[in-house]
């Protein structure tokens, strides 16, 4: 069976000035690749005719389907529209579904419509209509040369709604699509060029429809297995099969079977046994109880933080010890150790986790040179501290930070089983 390819082109100059990050893509991508549909290509322009036209005509050429988000708004900047009835050949005339849509809503909301609000309802006649129930700028759906092309607007709520209501179904009824299959492993406390070794033999015999992936992220690497397959349950039970050799040679490094967060693979471990887990951050400011707290359901066993980034609030709340941080420093075991003991009794929590470290850019010294962290992991009377030696900017030793941290409780709670 045939792969289906498409092409995603995301449509605005904020993205290319990096003053917007594009995050339809990516939540574009997972949906189409739960349809069975493969995206090859992603491609950023501006608001610019020549070059969305230039990027219709290439993706055109190398996909199935192109889809476009971006430049569907009211105001001068946005051209998409106008662009796409000179590409397709059409002229933009008024839908009378997507008018009636707009004069409802801005009444319903007693707001004054003005004519650029009306506009919103002008489309090119060569297209089929998809209502937006979110917003004012319909979907627009084109064919041309056996190829859709498909244009919704660039808020990704609208987006979203416009994905899953119309474009998904309609390309499900139009493409008879393959299996296309995933299945994630995460390790961690070995590097990728080791783990491709001691993967080297089991990687030269997969089938050549199994591919697998390497895709390192902060402290930890996924391992991912992809298959494409006419029949969804064959493929499945194959790639199940291969996935099971390949978590059998790695038990000693293995986190989870599935690709989730951190925070998700802690939630279910603290879930299953019932317990209740708090933060002491100090370098971190908050980031791991902000990972964790993002879970719905977090409350069941998140009870709190303690964001001790001074000296001060690391003595008056949590109990660290004037003469530890005067011989030791804040950057320390003994530090660390005894933010977590004082956690655990101000939050009265079963577990805790606390950190404190460099973050730079400035702040290291010869002995504690930026990205040195502490963190100390564990509940009442089995706590434990590991000295890690971070190398990147401020974001990205933070963001390391708060894997670790979480990692070390993970291996806390899996010892205590």
């Amino acid at each position: 069976m045939e792969k289906i390819l498409a092409s995603i082109i995301t449509i605005g100059d904020e993205l290319l000035i990096g003053q917007t990050v594009d995050t339809n893509s990516a939540w574009m991508a997972r949906e189409l690749n739960q349809a069975g549909i493969w995206v090859q290509r992603r491609v950023a322009v501006g608001d610019d005719r020549s070059a969305i036209i230039q990027a219709l005509e290439e993706e055109g050429r190398q996909s199935h389907i192109v889809l476009i988000t971006g430049g569907l708004g009211p105001t001068a900047d946005d051209i998409t529209k106008p662009v796409l009835c000179e590409y397709f050949g059409g002229k933009l005339v008024r839908d009378e579904a997507t008018y009636a849509a707009v004069m409802q809503m801005f009444e319903s909301r007693g707001l004054p419509v003005l004519q650029r609000n009306v506009d919103q309802a002008l489309v090119p006649d060569v297209c089929t209509v998809l209502p937006n129930r979110r917003g004012t700028a319909p979907g627009m759906w084109f064919g041309k040369d056996e190829k859709i092309y498909v244009s919704m607007p660039g808020v990704p709520f609208e987006m979203k709604g416009l994905m899953e209501e119309e474009v998904i179904p309609r390309l499900r009824e139009r493409f008879e699509t393959p299996a296309l299959l995933h299945h994630t492993l995460i390790t961690t406390g070995m590097g990728e060029s080791f783990v491709a070794e001691r993967l080297s033999g089991f990687e030269a015999l997969l089938p050549p429809h199994i591919k697998l992936a390497y895709l390192p992220s902060f402290g930890l690497l996924k391992l991912r297995l992809t298959t494409v397959a006419p029949d969804k349950i064959s493929a499945a039970a194959e790639l199940s099969a291969e996935f099971t050799k390949m978590r059998d040679l790695l038990t000693d490094i293995l986190v989870a079977e599935t690709d989730q967060p951190m925070s998700a693979i802690l939630a279910e471990k603290l879930m299953t046994k019932g317990l209740t887990v708090g933060t002491a951050e100090s370098c971190t400011g908050g980031s791991i109880a902000s990972q964790i707290t993002a879970l719905a359901g977090s409350s069941q066993y998140f009870s709190g933080s303690v964001v001790s980034y001074s000296n001060e609030v690391k003595m008056n709340v949590l109990g660290v010890q004037p003469a530890t941080l005067e011989r030791y420093g804040a950057v320390s075991e003994e530090t660390v150790l005894e933010m977590a003991a004082g956690a655990l009794k101000v939050l009265k929590t079963d577990c805790v986790m606390a950190v404190s470290g460099i973050m730079g850019p400035g702040g290291g010294s010869e002995e504690k040179p930026v990205g040195t962290v502490w963190i100390a992991a564990g509940g009442p009377g089995s706590l434990r501290a590991k000295k890690y030696h971070f190398r990147y900017d401020r974001a990205r030793n933070i963001a390391m930070t708060c894997v670790a941290a979480q990692n070390e409780l993970r291996k806390w709670l899996e010892r205590s089983e």
